[in-house]
């Protein structure tokens, strides 16, 4: 008999919707309080999750989730870097 392994859960910070957390991104805030994508999911600090998709990032900039989940003001620098690495991400 096999032991049948359960898929962590996460919520997107955007649409809210709870996902596995190898099916979305990882978004840190380190200990400096720089704010970065975490692709391997496993850097230390606060991390927050959002699905693979630009709609969920743009609800998350208007919802200000990132905000909440930080508990700090995020830059619009912020967010265009953001979009530009998903943008790579997406394109591969």
């Amino acid at each position: 008999m096999s032991v049948k392994k359960k898929n962590p859960q996460r919520q997107c910070v955007g649409c809210g919707e709870m996902k596995n957390k190898k099916d979305m991104i990882r978004i840190l805030k380190t200990a400096e309080g720089d704010i970065v994508l975490d692709a391997t999911g496993k850097k230390n600090g606060r991390g927050a999750y959002l699905c693979f998709n630009r709609e969920c990032l743009e609800k998350a900039v208007k919802g200000r989730g990132l905000e909440r989940s930080f508990k700090m003001p995020v830059s619009a620098e912020v967010y265009d870097r953001l979009r530009k690495e998903l943008e790579a991400i997406e394109s591969k």
